[in-house]
């Protein structure tokens, strides 16, 4: 139900599943044998022993959910007469601001792949188109040939919740995507048919942890100390082009983000700049300090 009629990407269903089967063995463990069995003290007791084990705040928030929802489809289905899930108090987080790399690291890090190589290339249009579009790294590496239009200048790509949207992309991200496409795919595609735009050695789509290890390996050849991911030029991505002047809508509308709300981190990104600048360039705030 919810990969089919809710379209939840993947890793949401991961997981979810693995959310649940954690609660089955909760349960299985003090001898409620089926879900008709559980009560509310049970699912309490559940979220205790969850809170007892270490979890964050954000990942019990996340079981909370998936249980609430599961139970809700078991009543609906009717597997079970009542739902037992209480009403719990979740404690709210503060959220995180995003680590973004500043332009000059940006720069560096694109640097870094060898255009003198296959690889090198495709390396380079993949970052390019990244740091280009702000995709999230499941959509780059899942992205297909034909959704790319290299004479509007944009990708179609289908985010979270199936939901279909149209980024833009500069011309930077261009001159790297054609000269992989002239010079290096169909070498990597061995004569395979293949949908997938960009491809390993052996002519596979790349996984989602390859990619990550590759940005890895580049961020530490930067000089960028701190850990670097794919999320982080997504986050790059969104802090710039509002920094730039961009409206808050577009750049919601790039992401692909369903809530306005989510995007508005962005601009708490720009606030702590500011704030940061202020503290250390404002006059009386430096003869402060001293």
């Amino acid at each position: 139900m919810l990969n089919v009629e809710k379209g939840l990407a993947r890793n949401t269903l991961e997981a979810y599943s693995r959310d649940l089967n954690r609660l089955a063995n909760f349960l299985k463990g003090r001898g409620i044998e089926s879900w008709e069995e559980s009560r509310a003290v049970h699912l309490r007791s559940y979220l205790a022993w969850l809170r007892g084990r270490g979890l964050n705040v954000r990942s019990i928030a996340r079981n909370v959910v998936a249980l609430r929802q599961f139970y809700r489809f078991l009543e609906k289905e009717g597997i079970i007469a009542e739902n037992p899930v209480p009403s719990f108090y979740l404690q709210r987080t503060a959220r995180k601001l995003p680590y973004t790399l500043g332009r000059d690291e940006i720069q560096s890090l694109l640097n870094q792949p060898d255009p003198n190589t296959p690889l090198g290339l495709r390396d380079r249009a993949m970052i390019e188109l990244l740091y280009a579009t702000g995709l999230r790294v499941s959509e780059l590496i899942s992205l297909q040939t034909h959704l790319v239009n290299l004479e509007g200048d944009f990708l179609t790509v289908k985010g979270k919740g199936s939901k279909v949207r149209m980024v833009p992309f500069g011309r930077w991200a261009k001159d790297a995507l054609l000269r992989y496409l002239k010079e290096v795919r169909a070498g990597l595609s061995k004569g395979r048919a293949s949908h997938f735009l960009f491809l390993t050695r052996s002519g596979k789509a790349l996984t989602r942890q390859g990619f990550w290890k590759l940005i890895r390996r580049y961020a530490l050849a930067a000089g960028i100390e701190k850990r670097v991911t794919p999320h982080t030029l997504r986050h790059s991505f969104a802090t710039h082009l509002l920094e730039g002047g961009a409206d808050l809508r577009s750049v919601q509308s790039m992401l692909g983000h369903a809530d306005i709300s989510t995007t508005q981190i962005y601009t708490h990104v720009n606030s702590a700049r500011l704030k940061e600048a202020h503290r250390k360039y404002h006059p009386r705030e430096k003869a402060s300090e001293k």
